[in-house]
């Protein structure tokens, strides 16, 4: 009872435990209580591996294993381990992700962030902010992507190269934001998304981003405090932060 299912997605399974009973002290029963009524809990995923589809998993987040489960460096050759340590140098992710295979199951390290399922598959590739991939099913490609605009890799403070997933699969995402404070912001030709700060969680890889000043001119920015706002174009889709102000994310045409 004192766990809870929280999503399921592929191999991917969440779960939540309600209350931390493994306390002990009185004082460390208050600051849990507290804890939880601010909703951190702690998180894990279970990933059930039926022969077919493999895990890719963060290197350190394993906590058990259990069934007949092999575990690979998932390192095609000299030439794959030289492209993945480019990826991981340049988008902050680990170079060498460790890849499971088998029937059985995985049970990741507790976390209290909070895990986010997407599918791929809906994409026609997906880019991730720094520091948010998990885990994800063996059939998804994981690529760097570079920024497709020198201001917004100088200035938009997501740098210049993120994580990109492409093909079709699941992934698991480590996030700061609850589900229920993000939006989902869908764009088609001609319609853009100006977003105050780097609160941009994922967005669709067909999306061009750029920074540009919040006003027509620098005294227009000055004068509304914003300066500049990270500009999202095209056709897709921008996951965001609502508690960055989703009121100063305006979506127009032109």
């Amino acid at each position: 009872a004192n766990v809870k299912t929280l999503a399921r997605k592929g191999i991917f399974t969440v779960i939540q435990y309600e209350t931390d009973l493994s306390l002990d002290s009185p004082g460390s029963a208050v600051t849990a209580y507290f804890m939880s009524k601010q909703n951190i809990h702690k998180r894990q995923i279970i990933a059930t591996l039926d022969g077919d589809t493999g895990l890719v998993l963060s290197p350190g987040y394993m906590q058990l294993i259990a069934g007949d489960i092999k575990s690979t460096s998932n390192v095609k050759g000299v030439g794959d381990l030289f492209s993945k340590a480019i990826r991981g140098k340049v988008t902050g992710e680990s170079a060498i992700n460790p890849l499971y295979k088998g029937r059985g199951l995985v049970v990741t390290e507790p976390t209290f962030k909070h895990i986010l399922l997407e599918d791929v598959s809906e994409h026609g590739g997906l880019i991730v902010s720094d520091g948010m991939f998990l885990a994800c099913e063996d059939t998804l490609e994981m690529k760097a992507s570079a920024a497709k605009t020198l201001s917004g890799a100088l200035l938009g403070g997501q740098g210049l190269f993120n994580l990109k997933l492409s093909g079709r699969g699941i992934v698991a995402l480590e996030s700061s934001i609850p589900q229920s404070e993000i939006v989902k912001v869908t764009l088609t030709a001609g319609e853009s998304l100006q977003i105050d700060g780097p609160y941009a969680l994922m967005w669709d890889d067909e999306l061009t981003m750029s920074v540009e000043k919040s006003g027509k001119s620098l005294l227009g920015s000055a004068v509304s405090g914003e300066g500049f706002v990270n500009v999202f174009r095209g056709n897709g889709s921008v996951w965001m932060s609502v508690a960055a102000g989703v009121a100063e994310a305006r979506t127009h045409a032109g």
